[in-house]
């Protein structure tokens, strides 16, 4: 095994070093892809920026099996919140290969959910994803194929689903309390502009930069590519559309049965950034068209607010409005969610102000334990990302595609279809 896959031999002291080998107790480590004898679910976390950082505080240390990273530097940082001696890889493979390991959660910028979600499936570990399921359509059925071929638990990262405002306001819409939905208005604050072309240069050594990029096209190193900063390149992130997307759509589909549209007309327009790195439009709109029946979703950046908050959705209906703030780990409906909810059930407040990230992780772990299927399945997460990456592909060919979801294909454009995935970069591909 290379040095630098497996990180051990040396305990973690205050930070500053790395980890050496973890040590259970007898009888407690798991069978491959199946809880241990204690029922505990033991988990390696792959991609340990900040979300996967967050991860790691949300599960107990005894949990916590392996970390990998593609970056030492960002490893050892996620490591001192373990405060234990833990196995620690640069190469997920190698993660996957460990027997103690029942579950992966995956946290890795966008363009690499797909892969190792495949490979985790193969290997016999349960998946958490983060969102989007994927950065391409194709990449994204692949995932699904392999949670049911190898019948892993997958779930997504779209937390909204899981929260208890975000159900109240499933069942209000659904108990016709607007009619019928014919418009849904998403507002988001715009994608960020800048970064600088000029600060290519060597990457740190911490930082193992081709794997880094994996699957898509080589690049020289820059850092304004890099942590965090990558949702502001169309193909490594995709902009906001591929970032808070998947939580609101997610929540609009859910709420309104989009999961299972046949077909629906996407428009999608914007502005090219002037200046500085990133190239993830601006001033971007973007126009759903569904039929039978006729719903129309439209998602702009910045959007009119309807309240002060960054990102929210305007359902209307035939017979009312409804206004939802937030819709990630956050959902803020209007009052007269609570008071119906109240009418019926005799509950007095809904916990508006809890982040429901605990409660996906839960729900995630008493699936595998029990086999049912996950409040935001990986199928669910597939066809929410499919509507994200269809704006940027709309976007991209600047006129309307007609998505037939049935065979997944655009309609009458085999040209556009060749953007439905990404072929990969030498080892790194599907």
């Amino acid at each position: 095994m290379n040095k630098t896959d497996l990180i051990s031999r040396r305990s973690f002291i205050a930070g500053t070093g790395v980890a050496g080998p973890m040590i259970l107790r007898s009888g407690v480590l798991a069978a491959q892809g199946r809880p241990g004898a204690n029922d505990r679910i033991v988990i390696g976390h792959i991609g340990l920026g900040g979300m996967g950082s967050n991860h790691i505080k949300g599960f107990p240390p005894e949990n916590i099996g392996a970390l990998c990273d593609v970056d030492t530097e960002q490893m050892a940082k996620a490591a001192a919140l373990v405060q234990r001696k833990i196995p620690m890889f640069t190469d997920y493979r190698r993660l996957l290969e460990r027997k103690d390991i029942d579950a992966v959660v995956i946290a890795t910028p966008n363009h690499w959910h797909g892969l190792i979600a495949i490979h985790a499936c193969e290997a016999g570990k349960h998946v958490y994803v983060e969102k989007p399921a994927s950065q391409t359509i194709e990449e994204g059925r692949a995932m699904v194929k392999a949670a049911r071929r190898y019948k892993r638990v997958m779930q997504v990262g779209s937390q909204g689903r899981s929260h208890p405002a975000g159900k109240a306001v499933r069942k209000y819409i659904q108990d016709g309390m607007l009619g019928r939905v014919t418009l849904v208005e998403c507002w988001h604050n715009d994608n960020s502009v800048g970064g600088d072309p000029l600060k290519m240069g060597d990457p740190p050594k911490s930082l193992d930069w081709d794997r880094w990029l994996g699957p898509v096209q080589k690049r020289p190193y820059n850092p304004d590519y890099c942590h965090r900063l990558w949702r502001w390149m169309f193909d490594l992130g995709g902009g906001q559309i591929n970032d808070r997307g998947p939580h609101v759509l997610s929540l609009v589909a859910w709420y309104l049965g989009l999961e299972s549209a046949k077909t629906v007309r996407v428009t999608a327009t914007g502005d090219v950034p002037l200046k500085g790195l990133w190239n993830c439009p601006i001033n971007f709109k973007v126009v759903y068209e569904f039929k039978d029946p006729d719903l129309k979703v439209v998602w702009s950046q910045p959007g009119k607010k309807a309240i002060d908050f960054e990102f929210g959705t305007v359902y209307h209906g035939t017979k009312d409005n409804l206004i939802v703030g937030g819709g990630d780990g956050r959902v803020f409906p209007e009052d007269k969610v609570e008071q119906y909810v109240a009418a019926r059930n005799g509950t007095t407040k809904l916990p508006k102000g809890v982040r429901a990230h605990e409660l996906q992780r839960k729900n995630w772990e008493d699936c595998i334990r029990n086999g049912e299927t996950p409040i935001m399945d990986i199928e669910a997460g597939h066809r929410v990302a499919t509507l994200c990456s269809l704006a940027n592909i709309a976007y991209s060919v600047e006129r309307p595609i007609l998505w037939n979801a049935r065979h997944e294909r655009i309609e009458n454009d085999e040209t556009v279809n060749r953007l439905l995935g990404n072929p990969g970069r030498g080892k790194y591909h599907l």
